[in-house]
This record gives structure tokens, C-alpha cells and sequence, in this order.
């Protein structure tokens, strides 16, 4: 039975997804699984809906978290995409005519396509741009003297692809124009200069360089360039919602 704190969404659009491994760009920080939304102002019913939610929760608050009493200041997750992030900027261009929030769980979210609702277990296809379906829990918390309604992710049904957020491309779009030069026989023989039939790679000379007496054997993985939260324009990490 649905609680009043859960909302299904309308289709809404996702932004730096981390539904497959939990994820934290903060060290000491427990990972969880995320993922940004975007949903269209016009949405009025999805709003309606999560404001509603909100209401539920905040009574929950009032009897389970906060000894029975309403805080004067509860703190909200959902952000005006056409005004400013906590830290004054103005949020991206993608975020304007949408309302901005942030959901997260420590538990794997089960990742379906729509309407099949087939599990989704390449990852690949899950990236910042695509359209969901989200469901959602509203939950009132308490910590560090501060007191509000965080957002728990529970599951997210894919509907379509999206133009990719944040640089992505796609093969198709980086290998396009080399791919017609090629069927039109433009690619031009490295030898003779004149266009040849199909691309032939040049034979591999590469040897690699002995290993020298002292080299530390081992490569180690670099770490991934931060990310940036739309919402906070910080590095992302921590307890989204909270």
C-alpha cells in the first residue's frame, strides 16, 4: 500500500545518476546511490503531488522526530531551476522551467525500462539526460541541529534517451563524419595520397620500453575528476536531501 510520503513521479529528466554503485566524492562519507532531477514546472500534478508528500512528512516529523513539535524553519530539498543554487550561482541552463531535488538511498535502486519494466543491467544506458519515471520517499530528519525533509530514492523506470548532459557524446555523433568520409572513399592513402577502399591499420612496431631496475610496478588509478552538483555548485558528495 502506497504511504503518503511515497511519490511516483512524471517523467523527469536525470542528471549525474549513480544507481548502479553507491558513490561519494567526499572522503569519510558513506557512499550512496543518487541521482539529480529535473521536472518541468509544467508538471503541475507531479508538484502537487510531492508537495503533498512533503506535508505527510513534516507531520510525521512532528510525532516521531522532532518531540512534538514543529521546527520554525524545516529545511527543503526542491530548488527553482530558473533562480539560484544555496551558494548564490545561477543554476545551468538545463535546470531553467524545472524544479531541481536530489534523491538518494543506501540501497540499490531497481533500474527498469518503460512500460516493459524490464531490469536495465547495461549501465551505459543510464546517463545525465535521459527521461524516468522516479518513485520517491519523503522523510523528515534531525541531524546537526538541523531539521527537514530529505528525499530517499527507491526505483527508476527509463522512458526514453535524452541529449547528454555535462560533455557526453555519443559514437554516433564522434564517428559519423569519419565514417561517410570513408564510404565515399575520401580517406586518402597515407602512402600515395589518393583516396583508398576502406580503412587498413598501419602494422603495430611499438614495442614497450623495459621495465628499469627500481620502477615501481603497478599502475594506480587516478582519481576521477570531481563532478558538480547543479543544486549546490559543490563537489558532489554527502547525504543528498539533508
Amino acid at each position: 500500500m502506497k504511504q503518503p510520503t511515497q511519490v511516483v513521479t512524471g517523467q523527469v529528466r536525470l542528471t549525474f545518476p549513480h544507481l548502479f554503485q553507491p558513490y561519494s566524492n567526499q572522503p569519510g562519507q558513506e557512499p550512496k546511490y543518487s541521482t539529480t532531477m529535473l521536472l518541468p514546472k509544467s508538471d503541475v500534478a507531479t508538484k502537487a503531488a510531492i508537495d503533498a508528500a512533503i506535508n505527510a512528512a513534516i507531520e510525521l516529523g512532528i510525532t516521531k522526530s522532532w518531540n512534538g513539535v514543529r521546527p520554525p524553519k524545516i529545511n527543503l530539498s526542491i530548488h527553482d531551476g530558473d533562480g539560484v543554487r544555496p551558494n548564490g550561482e545561477a543554476f545551468g541552463p538545463e535546470c531553467k522551467g524545472h524544479w531541481v531535488f536530489t534523491a538518494s538511498s543506501k540501497n540499490a535502486p531497481e533500474v527498469v525500462n518503460y512500460p516493459g519494466l524490464e531490469r536495465i543491467l547495461n549501465e551505459s544506458q543510464i546517463y545525465s539526460g535521459i527521461y524516468a519515471l522516479v518513485s520517491l520517499n519523503f522523510f523528515p530528519y534531525a541531524a546537526s541541529g538541523n531539521k527537514g525533509i530529505g528525499i530517499g530514492l527507491n526505483n527508476v523506470a527509463k522512458v526514453a534517451d535524452g541529449e547528454p548532459l555535462g560533455g557526453r557524446t555519443t559514437a554516433a555523433n564522434d564517428f559519423a563524419s569519419v565514417a561517410q568520409a570513408q564510404q565515399n572513399s575520401q580517406w586518402p592513402d597515407q602512402l600515395g595520397g589518393q583516396p583508398q577502399q576502406g580503412y587498413q591499420a598501419p602494422p603495430q612496431t611499438y614495442q614497450a620500453p623495459p621495465v628499469q631496475q627500481g620502477y615501481q610496478q603497478g599502475y594506480q588509478q587516478q582519481p576521477a575528476p570531481q563532478q558538480i552538483d547543479p543544486i549546490t555548485g559543490l563537489p558532489i558528495g554527502g547525504v543528498y536531501g539533508i
